[in-house]
C-alpha cells in the first residue's frame, strides 16, 4: 500500500474558530478516521492563508475518511470560516526519505 498525502490551503480570519474545529473533528472521529498523521501549518509570509498536510495509507482510506458524516459536517462549517473555497491537493507518496544528519 503506497502512501498518500492530502493537502488542504484555505485562507481565514478566524484561525482559533478553525482550531476548534480541527479538535471538534479528531474528537468525533475516534476510532472511524483513517488519518494517520496531520500537521497544521500557518504561512510566515501571508497572513491569514493556513495549509493542512495529512497522511492516509492510501487513496482509498482517504476517500473513506472524507465521506465520513463527521467530516462532511466539519467540512460544511469550515467552508464558513474560510475567505474562499478551500484548495484540494491528493498526493501520492513516490518518495520518502529521512534527511537527518548521521552523527
Amino acid at each position: 500500500m503506497t502512501a498518500f498525502i492530502q493537502v488542504m490551503e484555505y485562507e481565514t480570519t478566524h484561525p482559533d474558530e478553525v482550531e476548534a474545529l480541527m479538535d471538534e473533528w479528531v474528537a468525533a472521529t475516534e476510532g472511524k478516521r483513517t488519518a494517520t498523521h496531520d500537521m497544521h501549518t500557518r504561512d510566515r509570509d501571508r497572513p491569514g492563508r493556513y495549509v493542512d498536510i495529512i497522511e492516509f495509507p492510501s487513496y482509498e482510506a482517504a476517500m473513506r475518511n472524507s465521506s465520513l458524516p463527521e467530516t462532511q459536517h466539519i467540512a460544511a462549517k469550515m467552508r464558513d470560516l474560510c475567505e474562499s473555497d478551500v484548495r484540494f491537493l491528493n498526493l501520492d507518496v513516490v518518495r520518502d526519505e529521512t534527511l537527518a544528519e548521521k552523527g
